[in-house]
């Protein structure tokens, strides 16, 4: 008998009716640079098992780093003592299982085949090509590689057994060019299956070439401005607002879209879809975390809001079905709500198009500030930003330091173009290029 048969087993014997389990593995290499000599360096293999089970009407929680006989007694007892003060209205269920799952390929192994040398130096490499290009650049804040590989499995007595594997490598680096008096940075990665698509030339060139154009910045008059905010800033803005697109958001009354659904909530050009099979996306999955199959979902289509994300729980007490995103942070986590890849859908209208088409306004090209500076609730935010003047649809010159604000709800509504340049800022968020009507842009 295995394991996983002998904890079902005195489970039922200990009066839970349904019980379910789930397991995380995760493996993860990470190597940071400084200067041609390793900084940083990480090799760690994490992950545990989670027991849900249903015992005289109440889900109980309980889980473990490892899951061996002498942990069984452990996991039942405290799911038992979890279950007893559990007071919620409504049920939770473990689902018995989907007709139908549809096969993901999450996974390559060529690139567990990369040795821990060829990374290393790759990163290194990245590091040696940013100093070659100009003198200004004497250093990195940040040069890294980072190579996960997660396994999550989960199985209940009721028959069901899924697994999914994803992996993934990415390489950052941050440029810090220092001319007199003045110092600025940008960030560049890549995010990959393929270990040889890589070309530390290309990503140390590119974060040369944002850092060297944010020199010589000026201010300009304070004032709203049609603003063109660059596909990895608006994929962060969008991040910080995507809770509210969760059914459990919005029955805890912290979502302003409750009761939207069939509603105009942004301009005709915003189409915003959930993809658990995007190609090369971080948030991959075949099932959720109670085992519901998934499959793509439009939440916004044409500016009309067509549906919240739900889990199981969620949707019983809006009086429909799951749509598949059951989410657990980690295998310690209870269920809750979350998006697989959750983007804004591209164009195929290109950057060079949407700079073309303003004649007075801003660029922006990365934000920080995001979590204290935006109110999920409200929708307003005030936050730090980089970017560039613009004058008859050119990049003029880089601005100085300076703030923006709106409220996101209303810039759905004002977005007047949507970009081709769909980007994921090594987050399971994205969004293209989006031109907005306007914002307030004070600046420094």
């Amino acid at each position: 008998m295995t394991i996983r048969e002998l904890l079902f087993k005195e489970a039922e014997k200990n009066g839970f009716t349904d019980a379910e389990i789930y397991s995380e593995k995760k493996e993860v290499f990470g190597c940071q640079v400084y200067k041609g000599e390793i900084d940083q360096y990480e090799i760690a293999e994490d992950g545990g098992l989670s027991f849900r089970g249903i015992v005289d009407g109440k889900m109980g929680y309980a889980y473990t780093e490892k899951l061996d006989e002498d942990s069984i007694p452990f996991l039942i007892k405290n799911a038992l003592e979890n279950a007893q003060v559990m007071n919620d209205e409504e049920r939770e269920e473990i689902f018995s299982g989907s007709s139908f799952y549809e096969e993901g390929d999450f996974y390559s192994d060529s690139l567990d085949e990369v040795s821990i040398p060829e990374k290393i130096q790759f990163v290194k490499d990245m590091e040696r090509e940013l100093f070659s290009i100009d003198s200004r650049f004497s250093s990195t804040d940040w040069c890294s590689i980072r190579h996960e590989s997660v396994t999550r499995t989960l199985a209940n007595n009721k028959g069901l057994n899924v697994s999914n594997r994803i992996n993934y490598l990415y390489v950052l680096i941050e440029a810090v060019v220092k001319d007199g008096d003045e110092t600025k940075t940008a960030f560049e990665f890549k995010l990959t299956q393929d270990f040889n698509s890589l070309n530390a030339r290309e990503i140390a060139q590119r974060a040369a070439e944002k850092a060297l154009a944010q020199l010589n910045s000026r201010p300009i008059e304070s004032k709203n401005y049609s603003v063109l905010i660059k596909n990895d800033a608006a994929a962060q803005l969008l991040a910080v607002y995507s809770g509210n697109f969760s059914a459990e958001n919005t029955q805890a009354g912290v979502s302003p879209l409750k009761d939207k659904s069939g509603k105009e909530i942004a301009s005709s050009k915003i189409t915003i879809v959930d993809d658990p099979f995007l190609k090369g996306g971080l948030g991959c999955r075949t099932f959720d975390s109670e085992g519901v199959a998934t499959t793509k979902l439009t939440v916004v289509e044409s500016g009309v809001l067509q549906s919240l994300l739900h889990n199981q729980k969620t949707a019983k007490k809006d009086g429909t079905t799951t749509t598949g995103h059951a989410h657990k942070d980690s295998y310690k986590s209870a269920v809750k709500v979350g998006p697989s890849n959750f983007y804004i859908e591209p164009s195929s209208k290109d950057f060079d198009a949407l700079l073309g088409s303003v004649d007075e306004g801003v660029l922006i090209t990365s934000l920080s500030g995001l979590h204290s500076g935006a109110n999920t609730v409200s929708g307003d935010f005030s936050v730090a930003a980089n970017g560039f003047y613009i004058k008859d649809g050119k990049v003029q010159y880089p601005m100085n330091l300076m703030t923006i604000a709106g409220n996101f709800y209303q810039m759905l509504k004002d977005v007047k173009a949507v970009g081709a340049d769909l980007a994921f800022p090594l987050s399971p968020v994205g969004s293209p290029s989006i031109l907005v009507k306007s914002l307030s842009v004070t600046v420094e």
